[in-house]
């Protein structure tokens, strides 16, 4: 009779290739070592070399594998290099997260033009062109994991900052879009939808009172930790989640369900 493997084995990432945008700290960060302590190498992203070289430096003290690839995953040409880079190196790219983002907390009054276009190109259509080029990767081999990090402010909106839920639910739609677009490859796709995290960026109003106005308001009583997203984000890349597709899982602490 075949020896069977342990469950938890379904988890492990080992052989995978995984490119990680916008990964040189906070969430991205979290997933990034999760990840690579899972047995994949992990491709890690940003916009500078010094960014990329002191993550790639931080992880790899940990043991992590993990390789950089510096460039700006809302412009085009940059886009096609890294993924040029993967499809070179391996021939494939196994996982895309997709976690670039910017945001710009102001009424909709006060945008310019040319900031809801910066929004929505960073935010937005970057995401979708990198999910386009990964996927015909994955097509290949018949088998991927497209993940997309939103925002429960891609569920709801709050008054002082109108564009940026605009480009969140535009997420959802896209990640719904390439799952049933590329389901039949083997291809899956889904999103992570966190609430408030005590990032590097976040880290000065989790501290303030607005913060604990915040932390009050969830169920939980606190700010999320960076890391208390990398297990979802790992069992998405695994084995395990294949018939999970086209679906957003909220990480927040219940704050997306307090009425």
């Amino acid at each position: 009779m075949q020896q069977q493997r342990s469950y938890s084995e379904g988890f492990a990432l080992h052989g995978k290739v995984v490119f990680i945008s916008g990964s040189t700290r906070g969430l991205g960060l979290a997933m990034a070592c999760a990840m690579a302590r899972s047995g994949a190498l992990v491709y890690i992203n940003g916009r500078t070399s010094q960014s990329v070289q002191q993550a790639c430096a931080s992880l790899g003290e940990q043991g992590a594998n993990v390789q950089g690839l510096v460039g700006d995953m809302s412009v085009v040409q940059d886009i096609d290099r890294c993924m040029a880079r993967l499809a070179e190196n391996h021939g494939r790219c196994d996982v895309l997260v997709n976690n670039m983002g910017i945001r710009i907390r102001q009424p909709l009054g006060a945008f310019n033009f040319a900031q809801m276009q910066q929004m929505l190109e960073v935010n937005l259509l970057g995401a979708m062109y990198l999910s386009q080029q990964a996927a015909a990767l994955m097509q290949k081999q018949r088998w991927g994991r497209l993940i997309t990090i939103t925002s429960v402010a891609g569920q709801v909106a709050r008054p002082g900052d109108a564009v940026y839920p605009v480009a969140k639910q535009g997420l959802t739609g896209m990640m719904r879009a390439l799952a049933v677009e590329f389901a039949a490859d083997g291809i899956t796709s889904n999103a992570i939808a966190p609430g408030t995290f005590a990032t590097e960026t976040n880290m000065a109003m989790a501290g303030s009172a607005a913060g604990e106005k915040l932390a009050a308001r969830n169920p939980t009583g606190r700010w999320g930790q960076p890391d208390e997203i990398a297990g979802l984000a790992v069992f998405l890349a695994s084995d395990l989640s294949a018939y999970i597709n086209g679906q957003v899982i909220a990480v927040d602490g219940g704050l997306s369900v307090l009425f």
